[in-house]
């Protein structure tokens, strides 16, 4: 035991976790700040809102496979625990710190004061207040235990005092910190045997099978037995987008996203199986097109972390509760021993499918139009993307078309998307770049996802960070005109452009004002060598490509096509 104040405890605690980046507004934790600057490396990066720390910290978080840390005071609580809102949905572990009320001004109309943990109930795995300073050790712990435990996600501690003053100045006698770096997976478990002898026997009979990998399969770390159990039951593998990097992108049994967000071979291999493997993923409504895809009449075996998961939307279901990397390793070890009848046929209509779909779309893959289409700008990135690059991607239609569109083609490469936040994908890239600085981070975002927090761009100069953020930029939130045609009465007309137009501003102009070089591409031929000269500068670069204001994203669908 020794002597030591909450701000000491936390900044070494911090680092014994392995904490390498904290995401605040000011003002919070202030004496903390100052002991992880004389005692620790850990960067302090001010944002330009609350919003904007939540979703570094995700970044950073989904980058590295550690908990990310964001602070803010009490009068910023409610923006942090908006912001909280995309880790949960993507199951990433963040742990989101706030002040809290002091003792003394509960319900005497504090200045600034409300009540504010029940806003983070809905948000986090966990969300708890820390009494005083004896408890921080134990609460700490516990919050980095259960934001990487089981499906990873955020967490909450509120502190008291607006700006957290109470625990970070108070002085107890503190107990020895165990180090040790706390990541995903924090623990990893194994199928039980009865429910792995049921699966492979289904396995074994399939003819048509088709596997599903979702997001826990990233965490996992599982993607070479995740290859070694589709090579050895030759079976195609769609992967949901928080999977994207997971499975060869150009392998044979390769066959794309399903779901929303899709390539149509992926929905169409799906229609046609007989059975579904899905591997770390919720099923939810993104992945199956609404539980249309597949029929939800059909077999599926679930192999997941969650035992609530398995046969919540499809009832003729085998749950496999274990962590996706060992229960795909016990899988992959039943079947190479023994993977029932040859499915060469089935192989090759799951490449006819996805054959076919490349055919369809190589006229726009190819096309030199001016303003350019954005599936010509992710073919161009297809092929620039450096060996190990991260991409980060923000929801909507830039999620879309790298879902659809961008091939991972070396297997460092990483991709990282918004679970559903439209503007997370700047500061996200800029959290992903502080955790894995070795490594190039590319940013896919449009124009309306860039304005949501544009001034990060700042951050980004002031930290000197090598991001390269590529917006297609047609000035506009194009991927709304189906609704509003539909509003309109099938026809646009009036003053809609008020609803989905932005001024012609230059993106570029905006970058260089803010200390970050800009370069805009009017033509697809000219992408590979702005995004070089990107990739080898020495700092951020923003990459404005101009792109047709009536290209749009196709969605998903569940018709079945001809044979």
């Amino acid at each position: 035991m020794a002597l030591k104040s909450g701000g000491q405890y936390l900044a070494e605690a911090f680092d014994a976790y392995g904490v390498h980046a904290v995401f605040l507004v000011p003002t919070i934790l202030s004496r903390t700040l100052v002991e992880m600057e004389e005692r620790t490396a850990i960067k302090r990066i001010v944002t330009h809102g609350e919003k904007a720390a939540v979703y570094m910290a995700d970044g950073y978080a989904r980058a590295t496979g550690k908990v990310g840390v964001c602070f803010s005071q009490n009068i910023g609580a409610s923006n942090l625990a908006a912001g909280l809102r995309d880790p949960f949905l993507g199951g990433s572990p963040v742990l989101a710190i706030t002040g809290g009320p002091f003792q003394y001004s509960r319900g005497r109309h504090y200045y600034q004061e409300i009540v504010d943990l029940p806003q983070f109930r809905n948000l986090t795995k966990w969300s708890e207040s820390v009494p005083d300073v004896e408890r921080l050790p134990d609460m700490l712990d516990t919050a980095f235990r259960i934001a990487t435990a089981g499906m990873p996600g955020p967490v909450h501690l509120e502190f008291e005092g607006h700006a957290g003053k109470q625990l970070d100045t108070a002085e107890f006698d503190a107990p020895e910190i165990v180090a040790g770096t706390r990541c995903v997976p924090a623990v990893r478990t194994a199928i039980e045997p009865g429910a792995l002898a049921d699966a492979v026997a289904r396995l074994r009979a399939a003819r048509r099978p088709v596997i599903v990998a979702g997001g826990g399969v990233r965490w996992s770390g599982a993607g070479s037995e995740l290859l070694a159990v589709a090579e050895a039951l030759g079976a195609p593998v769609a992967t949901s987008m928080n999977a994207k990097d997971v499975f060869p992108a150009l392998h044979p049994l390769a066959v794309g996203v399903p779901g929303l967000y899709s390539r149509p071979s992926a929905n169409q291999a799906l229609l046609e199986a007989d059975l579904v493997l899905y591997v770390g993923s919720q099923t939810g409504s993104q992945v199956t097109l609404m539980w249309s895809v597949p029929e939800l009449s059909t077999p599926v075996i679930h192999l997941d972390i969650d035992p609530t998961r398995p046969g919540r939307h499809f009832k003729d279901s085998v749950a496999l509760v274990a962590d996706a990397k060992v229960g795909l390793s016990q899988l992959a070890a039943e079947l190479r021993r023994d993977a029932g009848d040859s499915r060469d046929e089935w192989a090759a209509r799951a490449a006819q499918l996805v054959e076919r779909w490349r055919s369809e779309v190589a006229d726009h893959v190819t096309a030199d139009a001016v303003p350019m289409r954005p599936e010509r700008l992710m073919a161009e990135l297809t092929d620039c993307l450096p060996h190990d690059a991260i991409v980060v991607t923000d929801t909507g239609h830039s999620g879309m078309w790298t879902g659809g569109y961008l091939d991972l083609l070396h297997p460092g490469q990483s991709y990282l998307r918004a679970a559903g936040s439209l503007g997370w994908g700047l500061p996200a890239a800029i959290g992903a770049q502080i955790g894995q600085p070795e490594r190039p981070v590319v940013l896919v975002t449009g124009d309306g996802g860039l304005w949501y927090h544009i001034g990060e761009l700042e951050t980004a100069a002031r930290w000197n960070i090598p991001l390269v953020v590529v917006v297609n930029n047609n000035k506009a939130l194009n991927q709304e005109i189906h609704n509003y045609t539909l509003a309109y009465g099938g026809e646009l007309h009036g003053r809609h452009h008020e609803l989905w137009h932005f001024h012609d501003v230059s993106l570029a102009g905006v970058a260089n004002a803010m200390g970050v070089l800009g370069i805009t591409v009017e033509k697809a031929a000219d992408l590979p060598s702005a995004i070089d000269r990107a990739l080898s500068t020495n700092g951020p670069v923003l990459v404005e490509a101009l792109t047709d204001i009536e290209a749009l994203a196709p969605p998903g669908s569940a018709a079945r096509a001809p044979r």
